[in-house]
Parts: C-alpha cells; structure tokens; sequence
C-alpha cells in the first residue's frame, strides 16, 4: 500500500524543477509509472498528485457514475482532463508545469504535504495558514477516527 506522510519543503528551480521527497519516491517505486500524476485540486489553492496506481482506482470510481451524466462529465474534466504524468529524472526530480505552478501560486518553494494515500503540494506559507485552521476545526469538533478492522480481524 502507497503511504505518504509528514510535510517537506523543497526548493524549486529556474526551470521548474522539485525533488520529490525520497520517503514519497520509496512509496512510489512499485508503481507502473516511474513518477507522479498531478493535477489542479478543485477545493484548494494546492496540487493533488498520487501514483499511477491510485490514478487508475479514482478512474475505476468515477466509472461507476452514470454514463454522460453531468457529474460524471464534471469530475473527469475537472480531474483526468487536468492531470499531467511527471516522470522522475535520474535525480528523482519532476518538472511542474506552469498552470500547475500558477493554481498552487508557487514561486521558490513547494512543501509537499502527505495525505495517506494521496499527497498535495502547497505554497508553504498557504499550506501554514490551511494547516492552522484545521487543526482548529478539528478541535472544535473533537473530531475522531473509528479505526477500520483489519481483513480477518473479527
């Protein structure tokens, strides 16, 4: 299982360079793409990216909206249409296109947030600000997590 956790920040380049964290390149090294999928997240000033692997069962979910229907026709413009395959370079880099940069407003830096299974890339300081007010929220909820059984576990 793909894992990414904790929060790294990295330089980016002139020309649009990043290194991908090395704890995130391990989770990815099984995957049949030798890097990520990134695209535009449409609920926040940040870029989604996973394996290839992860990419194709968010595919196998969206397939089983209704044919042509609007919501159906809504997420894949939003998320398949928008998605780019950044393959690693012999420096474990990927090079961020520029609408990706522009959405996430990014400039000399980039933190890449881990998400579980997913993970985000952030202005730093946005990121810094976002992080706060969930932590908030969370708060005031008193928000908890019912742990899933493991398969066998009764």
């Amino acid at each position: 299982m793909t894992l990414f956790l904790s929060t790294f920040v990295n330089k980016i380049d002139k020309k649009g360079r990043i290194s991908v964290p090395a704890s995130f390149r391990v989770s990815l090294a099984k995957q049949s793409f030798n890097g990520i999928v990134a695209f535009r997240s449409y609920k926040f000033p940040a870029i989604e990216a996973m394996g290839s692997d992860r990419m194709q069962q968010l595919s196998s979910s969206v397939d089983n909206l209704d044919l042509f229907s609007d919501d159906q026709d809504d997420l894949t413009a939003t998320i398949f249409a928008d998605s780019h395959m950044l393959g690693f370079d012999g420096e474990g880099r990927i090079m961020l296109p520029e609408p990706l940069i522009a959405h996430a407003s990014l400039n000399e830096a980039a933190a890449f947030v881990g998400r579980g299974a997913t993970f985000q890339i952030w202005n730093p300081d946005d990121f810094e600000v976002h992080q706060q007010e969930a932590r908030r929220r969370v708060q005031e909820r008193q928000m908890t997590v019912k742990l899933q059984k493991e398969q066998g576990e009764s």
